[in-house]
């Protein structure tokens, strides 16, 4: 099976170089320092997650075609106020 995941960097003091990675069809989200840290997060997170949901006799979603778009934000922000990346 194959799930779509998306990586996401963090943007907060002392997470430097580490990811989210969100995985829409579990809704699950989980972190590592970079993407394959992410990844390899997001593996145990989804491993876990189906085993229980097996033992608990529960369904598991079939793989998803997560589609990732963007929006525009037409509020005027002033640029203090704007995280810096």
């Amino acid at each position: 099976m194959t799930y779509s995941v998306l990586y996401e960097k963090i943007h907060e003091p002392g997470f430097e170089g580490w990811y989210y990675a969100h995985i829409p069809a579990f809704d699950l989200t989980t972190h590592g320092l970079g993407i394959e840290g992410a990844q390899a997060a997001a593996q145990d997170a989804v491993d876990v997650w189906i085993r229980a949901k097996l033992e608990d006799g529960e369904p598991i979603p079939p793989s998803d075609d997560a589609l990732l778009g963007t929006i525009n934000v037409n509020i005027d922000v002033p640029s203090d106020a704007l995280q810096v990346a």
